[in-house]
């Protein structure tokens, strides 16, 4: 008996669970869920068997004939939780657990009217990457446990439900003012990509195989933004083989989502800082997209792994990116990337082992160590055998794997052992042990070269030198080339050089998020007061955490007047952003004290 997961009591003796069928009903008052979960096990057990939990209240256990079970749940350990040890009797496979939320679920957030577009109904969402699936119901909380389930969801009859799952139907509850939303999940999937969102949403049709959801004053312009999705679904199916998930819909979240995306399978959540009318959130939409071959249809076994996931799916939106719009502006995307990883490795430069591809998680928050390294450096890794090997043969590969492992999710070891059988000469021509298992860069990393990329960054790098952007230069330029240009620029400058910058192109008043916070950024660390207002403003309605983070970290660390502004914004704020990111927005006041 051992655990499989780090971050799970799921343990390798019990057999894991192949479908859940939910009951569960949401209050909005008491910003709670509560219900019941029936679980079918993949093979008959008696005795103990494993959940994870966290900040549940367990209120029950049965067996399929009604009998109740015994149950004991453990004190909460920091990072894993809470463990639920249910007692099964005679070889049992099915069994059910009730239960109920806390108001504190890590992987939910309920937003008042008032937080919402519409400012009349209220809206609640789920986020449950990396662990926080068992904050909403028991289960085996690790991609190794893969399921299909069943959800009733009751909820009130004004308000919508959607979730990553294919919707049945909609009938009547006990009371005239509530409703039951019916879904059904037919694939099986890893326990974090379960997701839900209830709201005033409504949809527009952009595709056979696409919705866009959204409040209703925001469908048309994501309807507008996400217009060509079916394209890109079709250029992604001519990369990776067939689409396995039958839909591809997506909800345009409330700015409080804390990511630019999540790829829950049938319905990817998305944030509204990519809709800004000009359709340039196009990767943000590629790589979920992407997603849904690496990732969802072949998952990481367990955080330690989890460049499996996020690098296959960094390499593969490039390529959908290439085939849209060229070698040019693709190599724009790997070199902001790079920009990216280069900031990671000198963020972990004491914590050497999360630059590595295969990390060891034990006794760490996946959410603490949560960073581009997996992204970046895996996507670098891939791109390096497929110029060892040549694109033809490394897409044979790439095909071959997404066809092999389709709906299992594995670890870095499984797939060199694939690597090794598909590529025999492998060994001879890479060093597989430096670029997985060693930190940092290896020195055979080859940084990308093009015209463009290498015109933005000559331009960027002399500018503390007093080389200042004319009309020439930026001529043909879009939102990417102003990012990868704002991105590559010290930090921290003095505040001459922060207003030449803002007053030539004011930046911080863009519509593009990308190209505001960069800026914003620069102004935090540079202790830049006249852009402070802009600061706050941004902190006070956004949770992308790509934004939050930075932004905080630069004023708490830029001046006693920038650090006590940053922690009256998040206490202002706090209750706007999801709970992912108040953890990490805590994390860094505790660093700046």
């Amino acid at each position: 008996m051992a655990p499989v997961d780090p971050h799970s009591y799921t343990d390798s003796a019990h057999p894991l669970t192949k479908h859940v069928a939910l009951s569960i009903s949401l209050d909005f008052d008491l910003k709670t869920i509560s219900g019941s979960a029936t679980f079918t096990l993949e093979r008959s057990h008696s005795g103990e068997i494993f959940l994870d939990t966290r900040d549940l209240t367990i209120d029950g256990a049965w067996d399929s004939d009604k009998k109740e079970l015994k149950y004991f749940l453990e004190p909460a350990d920091k990072i894993k939780g809470s463990l639920l040890r249910v007692v099964l009797e005679n070889d049992v496979s099915v069994y059910s657990v009730s239960f109920k939320t806390s108001q504190q679920a890590s992987a939910l957030q309920w937003l008042d009217p008032a937080q919402t577009a519409g400012g009349k109904l209220p809206y609640m969402f789920t986020q449950c990457q990396a662990i926080h699936a068992r904050s909403i119901f028991p289960c085996q909380d690790t991609p190794l446990g893969r399921i299909k389930y069943s959800a009733d969801v009751e909820i009130p009859a004004e308000l919508a439900t959607v979730m990553s799952a294919a919707y049945i139907g909609r009938v009547p509850a006990a009371t005239q003012s509530r409703v039951i939303d019916r879904f059904v999940m037919e694939q099986p999937i890893p326990p974090y990509l379960f997701a839900l969102a209830v709201g005033n949403i409504t949809y527009e049709e952009v595709g056979p195989r696409t919705r866009i959801y959204a409040e209703p004053s925001d469908v048309k312009a994501a309807a507008y933004e996400f217009a060509n999705t079916e394209s890109t679904i079709k250029q992604a199916e001519a990369l990776f083989g067939p689409y396995d998930w039958e839909r591809f819909d997506m909800l345009v979240m409330p700015p409080s989502f804390p990511y630019g995306g999540m790829e829950n399978p049938r319905m990817v959540f998305l944030t509204p800082t990519i809709i800004v009318g000009d359709r340039s959130g196009v990767e943000v939409v590629a790589h979920e997209l992407a997603h849904s071959w690496t990732g969802n249809l072949i998952s990481n076994a367990t955080a330690n792994d989890f460049w499996l996931n996020e690098g296959f799916t960094t390499y593969a939106e490039r390529r959908i990116i290439e085939a849209q719009e060229g070698v040019e502006r693709v190599t724009l995307h790997i070199g902001l990337g790079w920009q990216g990883l280069d900031e990671e490795i000198e963020r972990f430069k004491d914590q050497p082992e999360f630059t590595k591809l295969k990390q060891n998680q034990e006794g760490v928050d996946p959410d603490e160590v949560y960073s581009k390294v997996p992204y970046e450096k895996g996507s670098i890794f891939l791109r390096h055998l497929e110029h060892k090997f040549g694109r033809p043969r490394f897409d044979e590969f790439l095909k071959n794997y997404i066809q092999t492992f389709r709906f299992q999710s594995i670890d870095t070891e499984t797939f060199v052992v694939f690597l090794k059988q598909q590529l025999p000469e492998v060994e001879q021509v890479v060093d597989l042990q430096t670029w997985i298992y060693a930190p940092g860069i290896p020195e055979d990393a080859v940084r990308p070269e093009t015209g463009v990329l290498q015109k933005v960054l000559s331009l960027a790098d002399g500018f503390t030198a007093g080389v200042r952007l004319q009309k020439s230069d930026i001529e043909g330029w879009e939102a990417l080339e102003y990012i990868v240009y704002l991105e590559r620029l010290p930090k921290k400058m003095n505040v001459k050089e922060v207003a030449e910058l803002e007053s030539q192109f004011h930046f911080s008043e863009s519509n593009n998020w990308e190209i505001k916070v960069a800026l914003l950024t620069i102004a935090a660390y540079s202790a830049y007061e006249p852009l402070f207002p802009a600061i706050e403003k941004a902190l006070q309605v956004v949770g992308r955490m790509k934004y939050l983070k930075p932004l905080y970290q630069g004023l708490l660390e830029s001046s006693s007047v920038g650090n006590a502004l940053a922690k009256r914004v998040y206490e202002e704020a706090k209750d706007k952003y999801h709970p992912i990111a108040q953890f990490a927005v805590q994390f860094l006041i505790q660093k700046f004290p």
